[in-house]
């Protein structure tokens, strides 16, 4: 039995993982830069704390709306966030995301790794839409 898909992408940003930590924490500031896809974030309820709930509702440019929601497994301030990942709309399983903040100089090496995707499609579908979003994120922190 093969291992379960999963990606890791990583950017440095030019500014500090305070600032970062609080664009993923802070649903104002998470509606803002989240656009994968072309998708607006339409409402983010954000209960950032060690088994606190989350949901995030998207709309895709050609005005449908998809869900995303899951919990808070670990929470470090300005360090780390691991949580749950389950789109409300799709059958695929739960699948877990990491981000890791690290100082570097004056800016913040940040490390997203998405795993326990179904397959490689879902996995390379996910792996556009970070992308996507980290752009939007590097956009609105630098």
């Amino acid at each position: 039995m093969s291992a379960q898909p999963s990606l890791t992408l990583q950017r440095r940003l030019n500014a500090t993982p305070a600032k970062v930590f609080r664009a993923w924490t802070e649903p104002a500031q998470f509606m803002t830069w989240m656009h994968p896809g072309g998708a607006d974030v339409v409402r983010a309820q954000l209960d950032v704390r060690i088994d606190g709930r989350y949901t995030v509702l998207y709309r895709k440019p050609d005005g449908s709306e998809v869900e995303v929601g899951g919990q808070y497994l670990e929470v470090v301030s300005e360090r780390k966030l691991v949580f749950t990942w389950k789109w409300r709309h799709r059958p695929e399983p739960e699948s877990q995301v990491t981000l890791l903040l690290e100082p570097t100089g004056d800016g913040t090496w940040l490390t997203l790794t998405h795993e326990r995707f179904a397959d490689d499609a879902q996995c390379e579908d996910h792996r556009r839409g970070w992308t996507d979003g980290l752009d939007s994120l590097e956009r609105y922190v630098g």
